[in-house]
């Protein structure tokens, strides 16, 4: 027999031929199963010889595929199950993340704490970072204008007392209506740039607050012929600045048009408040321009009055609310504005 050769690694079939050759034939032997890639050598020592056997390497495995099979799905069910518990407890945080990133554009306050792997945490506080710095940014904003707004009005009031100490003239007349409408337009103006960012979010009567508007508009002098609610009642939003977007639609269709309708209904997850006129409308490629601050058009829509900044504060409202405002035809025959926010 030939010198034992060196064994080869990781070869299952030459240490399986060989013990099944030891236990079953007890004499001295020498096989070579990695020779030649097909053939397997097997060499067993006899007496009077040596007894030399040539095979197919097909021939010296037992087919047990069934049992592989079970092996490699039972081994995949586990892995598979693994895996899913693995993603599901990383995913989780991720999940929660979008929703509070969610309800933050909304003006909604949920309680977060980052969790999960190291990169989905790191994101977590980057987020918290983010939210506070843009809390603290219009924070100072909204301190910056009530000083400003407090030292306006405070020379405004200068104004008037100092008219009414003046005779009573018609040049005093038109020097306190001047007056008055730049009271007017600087509140106008204060309200766009402050906005409503610090009122909290809260479940109201979408009914009880079409009919405050409803009276508020009539109060203008408009004519609210109808208030449809189809869908639930209950809303959550900021009250008094969801309140102040529709008002601010009515009334704008209040200026331009004899009838107003209002309609609320719930689209799925959202709310859709239509509100219509029949006044002259807005030509549809002007539509965009008319949410811009302190536009006004000269055409189809003079403004007689105002600040030009009614629809672009009902739109900024809107948005923040994760919303948007915009403008169709009317039934009517004038301007339908549609306020889409999330229920």
């Amino acid at each position: 027999l030939p010198a034992p050769g060196p064994r080869p690694f990781f070869s299952l079939l030459d240490e399986a031929l060989s013990d099944e050759i030891r236990r079953q034939i007890a004499r001295p032997f020498w096989i070579d199963t990695v020779g030649r890639s097909n053939l397997i050598e097997i060499r067993v020592e006899i007496p009077g010889g040596v007894m030399r056997v040539i095979a197919r390497r097909s021939q010296a495995y037992a087919s047990n595929s069934h049992i592989f099979l079970l092996w490699m799905g039972g081994s995949s069910m586990v892995l598979l199950g693994v895996a899913i518990l693995f993603l599901r407890n990383q995913i989780r945080p991720i999940l929660r993340l979008a929703d509070v990133a969610e309800s933050f554009g909304k003006g909604r306050e949920l309680d977060f704490r980052p969790r999960g792997a190291r990169e989905v945490r790191k994101a977590g506080h980057a987020f918290i970072e983010m939210k506070r710095r843009i809390e603290r940014a219009m924070e100072q904003r909204t301190t910056m204008l009530n000083g400003v707004s407090h030292d306006l009005r405070t020379i405004i009031t200068r104004f008037r007392l100092s008219l009414v100490l003046l005779p009573q003239t018609p040049e005093i007349d038109d020097l306190q209506r001047d007056v008055d409408e730049m009271s007017r337009m600087l509140e106008a103006y204060l309200a766009f740039a402050k906005g409503d960012s610090g009122e909290p979010a809260a479940a109201i009567d979408l009914r009880a607050l079409l009919e405050d508007v409803r009276t508020d508009v009539e109060r203008l002098g408009g004519h609210v012929s109808e208030v449809t609610l189809e869908g639930q009642a209950t809303v959550t939003v900021r009250p008094d600045a969801f309140r102040r977007c529709l008002f601010n639609l009515a009334a704008n269709a209040a200026r331009y048009g004899d009838t107003i309708a209002i309609t609320a209904r719930q689209e799925a997850r959202w709310l859709a408040v239509s509100i219509d006129d029949d006044g002259p409308g807005i030509p549809p490629e002007q539509r965009e321009e008319v949410f811009k601050p302190f536009v006004r058009l000269d055409d189809a829509r003079q403004d007689a009055g105002g600040s030009g900044l009614g629809l672009a504060i009902a739109l900024d409202i809107a948005r923040a609310h994760g919303g948007d405002v915009a403008l169709y035809d009317s039934p009517l025959g004038g301007l339908r504005a549609t306020v889409r926010v999330p229920a």
